[in-house]
């Protein structure tokens, strides 16, 4: 038996179709057949060559479907909520060994040969199905899966897996407590969730920062109590300013979501005495900026870079879907939708960044929207 898949063949080439013998389900596997899956801002790192990929790989990790094949072990999901082929899931695109040091003190996410990620990996050798753009996807023994609330659509849940559980784990590593001061530079998909995740857990004050009008007015949608438009400044400083004149001295904790280096010289700056600054969306390994290490210790600040997520992120950002699902416009996120078949437009498109995310239907028959 055969399945369709979309390959990755090199930087800034077109992704072409190939099809890849789909793997036997072993006894802790699940086989799913994907329906909807999104494109990462680091899908588009590995594209444009940032970040490693070899040909011939399946890319992606933001996604979602519906339990194809169940291997005989399995039962339950990580929830104890029963299992069966059919049922529509969210799931980690990660899995540890549980044999290193890490995982064997109950720490998958540092774990010595953890797999980076879907999409990594080439697609010629079995499993073959390890990225989002392609008819199925593998998840190996170890895997984390969750059944999908019947009120959540696979247009709300597909980047869950890695935008929103990044999100909620990067804000837990940075201790942010109620009652603090957060600044989010980038109304892009991660931006627009760290709004709803730091309201609901108690901000007293959500500045967001971005260029485009149309992001800001859905970032207050979100929760943010101000939006700056970064381009309504002629300076770095006068940015830095109108922060610290809204949050009377500077962001408890400042969120980096924009991908590029360039953020983080103000975005330290933007951080009060004693303030911490988390880092997301920096994953290129070609950029670098001038650092002056006394940014941090004359003013006590903690600076804490944040690449995947523990698997309880997964299942509290899956909570929080269902629990605020009428509070948030979580549909907008994944703002453009495009036939599989279409994924050169739709990564030329998410490219231009018109689109707060844009995703790709890959079972039109199966996807719920």
């Amino acid at each position: 038996m055969q399945g369709w898949s979309y390959v990755y063949t090199g930087a800034n080439e077109p992704f072409e179709a190939r099809e890849f013998p789909v793997p036997e389900v072993e006894a802790d596997g699940i086989l799913v057949r994907v329906t909807v899956s999104s494109i990462c801002g680091s899908d588009l790192h590995g594209w444009h060559g940032d970040t490693p990929r070899k040909p011939v790989t399946i890319m992606g990790h933001e996604m979602t479907g519906r339990v194809e094949r169940l291997g005989g072990n399995v039962k339950v999901d990580a929830a104890g909520q029963p299992l069966a082929e059919g049922d529509r899931i969210v799931y980690s695109y990660f899995y540890p060994c549980h044999h290193c040091q890490p995982c064997l003190a109950n720490d998958g996410l540092h774990c010595d040969s953890r797999r980076i990620g879907a999409g990594r990996s080439t697609s010629d050798k079995p499993p073959h199905f390890t990225g989002a753009y392609a008819e199925y996807f593998y998840l190996r023994p170890g895997h984390f899966v969750l059944r999908t609330p019947d009120d959540l659509s696979d247009r709300v849940v597909a980047p869950l897996n890695c935008a929103l559980a990044q999100v909620i784990y990067g804000l837990e590593q940075v201790s942010l407590t109620a009652g603090e001061t957060v600044v989010i530079q980038g109304a892009g998909g991660l931006g627009l969730y760290a709004a709803a995740v730091a309201r609901e857990a108690g901000a007293a004050n959500i500045v967001v920062l971005d260029k485009r009008e149309d992001r800001l007015a859905l970032a207050k949608r979100f929760g943010a109590d101000h939006v700056l438009n970064v381009d309504d400044f002629e300076t770095p400083e006068e940015r830095i300013s109108a922060v610290a004149d809204l949050t009377g001295g500077g962001g408890h904790v400042v969120a980096e979501l924009v991908g590029h280096p360039s953020a983080l010289i103000e975005g330290l700056k933007m951080s009060r005495n004693e303030g911490r600054y988390l880092v997301i969306g920096n994953i290129s390994g070609k950029h670098t900026i001038p650092f002056n290490p006394a940014w941090l210790v004359h003013q006590n600040r903690r600076m804490v870079g944040v690449g995947g997520y523990q698997a309880w992120a997964l299942r509290r950002g899956l909570e929080l879907l269902a629990r605020n699902r009428e509070r948030y416009p979580f549909e907008d996120v994944l703002s453009e939708l495009y036939p599989i078949a279409e994924i050169n437009t739709a990564f030329a498109e998410a490219d231009k960044g018109s689109a707060i995310r844009t995703g790709m239907i890959c079972d039109p028959d199966l996807a719920v929207l």
